[in-house]
């Protein structure tokens, strides 16, 4: 009984200094992004997808230069936007980027602090998956059509087929003739 209250008691005391050590995080947050942090979006790209990027990290009216380099989309001007304290940019992913995780970054014009986030770069858009559907046209033909009625005369003129062979290799295996 004792050691089911110790360990409760020392759950919910722990439980509880997580929560204060988490709290102090959350204070400097503006507009859904950590200051100090940029935010892109889409997070996830495939090639060819304008990407816009934006932070709180850099000070009123001040602009960003921002830099996509990694990926190969460039340098690209970053400006305040209608948000207190943001400052908001685009850029494009180039045709050619290859799949992965690609750092950019935007370097504040008054105290040149950089502030970072992280780009996926997928072959499909948003990322999902393209499941095929239908069959493959690789002109060697299907056991299953796409019709039904066909699929059950040719089922049937196999089992015709075996069982007039079987009954002919029968009458010949018992001297009979054919």
């Amino acid at each position: 009984m004792r050691r089911t209250a110790r360990l409760l008691a020392g759950t919910a005391l722990a439980a509880a200094a997580t929560g204060l050590l988490a709290a102090p995080a959350c204070a400097g947050e503006s507009h859904g992004a950590p200051a100090g942090s940029l935010e892109v979006y889409p997070s996830s790209a495939a090639p060819g997808a304008q990407v816009t990027v934006n932070t709180g990290g850099c000070g009123d009216g001040e602009a960003a230069a921002g830099n996509a380099t990694a990926v190969g989309g460039g340098r690209f001007a970053m400006a305040p936007s209608a948000h207190e304290r943001d400052v908001i940019g685009q850029f494009q992913v180039p045709p050619g980027a290859q799949p992965g995780t690609y750092e950019i970054v935007a370097t504040c014009d008054g105290d040149g602090r950089r502030v970072v986030g992280d780009l996926v770069v997928t072959l499909t858009p948003d990322a999902q998956q393209v499941v095929p559907r239908g069959s493959v046209k690789t002109g060697v033909g299907g056991a299953l059509g796409p019709d039904p009625v066909q699929t059950a005369a040719g089922v049937t003129a196999l089992a015709v087929a075996a069982a007039g062979g079987t009954w002919l290799l029968h009458r010949r295996a018992r001297g009979d003739g054919i």
